[in-house]
């Protein structure tokens, strides 16, 4: 028989004693624990890695991500509009510290601006505000404080000749979504009338010359108190956007206005030429060659509605206007307000130096526009106005029920029955 031939390890020779059983365990337990500790170095998260939790519950954290991310961008856009105000603010604070500074300058020698370029210079268009002293009207200011919307507010008078329009007025204000109106009450009853319908109302302290009109006067009458009546407002240091009663509101108008000139007014021009101007050439045939002559024409400002900021001239406006419907009897306000407003200097007179605007006569429409234009035009038909003033017509309860029925309920031959003017 072969002999059983000896493995290095059984072999002497220099080699120790054969390793027993026990040893040949621990060996390999050694190696075992040693391979353990190199693979949990290498693959921490084990051979075969679970999902971790991210990718399990990624469902519900996309969620959370989403609804972040909805919440990040409603704070993103609700400071780009408070920084568009502020930018608003600024531009304002710049203008009026550029208008200051040139007053400062008057009747100086030095001058204080270079002229730019050409094409590039633009004079200041908008006058800087008055600083507010609330001691002329204690009452009046808390009241304003609580009512107007940055310092901007509708204005309008009242007596009891014109409650039901009043109603009307005030409902549709309401239906339109603001809240910034004042109604200044010139009697009692309409002082009630308004509280009772959660309408904010103001009632002057007792002033014979005012309160007997305000009581009894019609139209034009009351009309022309506005201008004592407003002065308070404007030194209180806000802007007021001034509405007779006969007047439809179907959008906010302060979304509207440009408050970049002293008075901003609707017209009562029915079309492009008469309400923003043109120019009418006079015709007098004996002149010869000189037979024509060019004169500059535009429709009057209707004093009935016009935004007013609290400025110098505007108050020099007011000033000018009630001190001339007090001294003289048979002037009608709105003309009185037109010619201050356009007449110029000249030998004898001092022009008032006020800036103004003319409001667009489709959004700010008088009623003659509606009826003779509008009404007939399909596409002008589309159009929503901010406002529409009754101010051509005498049936002015009936036309602004109509107005309502056409503009509000879709109505759409609620106008038809009315001629364009008055019978």
């Amino acid at each position: 028989m072969a002999g059983r031939r000896e493995s290095p390890l059984m072999r002497g020779g220099g080699a120790g004693p054969p390793l027993s059983r026990g040893s040949r365990i621990a060996a390999a337990v050694v190696v075992g624990v040693a391979l353990g500790c190199l693979c949990a170095f290498l693959y921490p998260d084990g051979l075969f890695p679970r999902a971790p939790d991210s990718a399990i519950h990624w469902p519900r954290r996309a969620e959370l991500v989403a609804c972040d991310t909805s919440r990040e961008v409603g704070r993103l856009k609700s400071r780009l509009v408070l920084l568009e105000r502020k930018n608003a603010e600024f531009k304002k604070q710049i203008n009026e510290l550029s208008m200051k500074l040139q007053l400062a300058g008057q009747g100086k020698n030095e001058a204080l601006y270079k002229a730019g370029p050409f094409g590039t210079v633009k004079a200041l268009r908008t006058n800087p505000t008055v600083i507010p002293d609330l001691s002329i009207n204690p009452r009046l200011a808390n009241i304003l404080e609580q009512v107007a919307v940055k310092k901007e507010l509708i204005v309008a008078l009242a007596n009891s000749n014109v409650k039901e329009m009043l109603e009307m007025w005030f409902t549709n204000i309401k239906r339109a979504g603001f809240s910034n109106y004042l109604v200044v009450a010139l009697d009692d009853n309409i002082e009630n009338f308004c509280k009772s319908n959660d309408v904010p109302v103001y009632r002057r302290d007792p002033d014979d010359g005012i309160d007997n009109i305000g009581k009894t006067g019609g139209n034009h009458a009351v009309s022309g108190l506005k201008f004592r009546i407003l002065r308070e407002f404007l030194q209180l240091g806000y802007s007021v956007l001034l509405s007779d009663i006969d007047i439809i509101f179907f959008q906010n108008p302060f979304d509207h206005l440009y408050r970049d000139s002293d008075v901003e007014s609707m017209s009562d021009g029915h079309n492009n030429m008469t309400a923003y101007g043109f120019n009418d050439v006079f015709d007098e045939p004996s002149m010869g060659w000189a037979r024509y002559a060019h004169t500059m024409r535009i429709w009057v400002y209707n004093s009935g509605f016009f935004f007013i900021r609290p400025t110098i001239p505007s108050i020099e406006l007011l000033d000018r206007v009630a001190y001339r419907l007090s001294h003289e009897p048979k002037s009608w306000d709105q003309a009185v307000f037109n010619e201050e407003l356009y007449f110029p200097s000249h030998p004898g007179y001092e022009g008032l130096h006020a800036s103004k605007r003319t409001m667009d006569i489709y959004l700010f429409m008088n009623s003659k526009v509606l009826f003779k234009t509008v009404r007939k035009d399909a596409h002008l038909r589309k159009l929503m106005p901010v406002i529409v003033h009754l101010n051509y017509h005498p049936d002015k309860y009936d036309r602004m029920k109509a107005v309502i029925e056409f503009y509000v309920n879709g109505k759409q031959n609620a106008l038809e029955r009315f001629p364009d003017g008055s019978e």
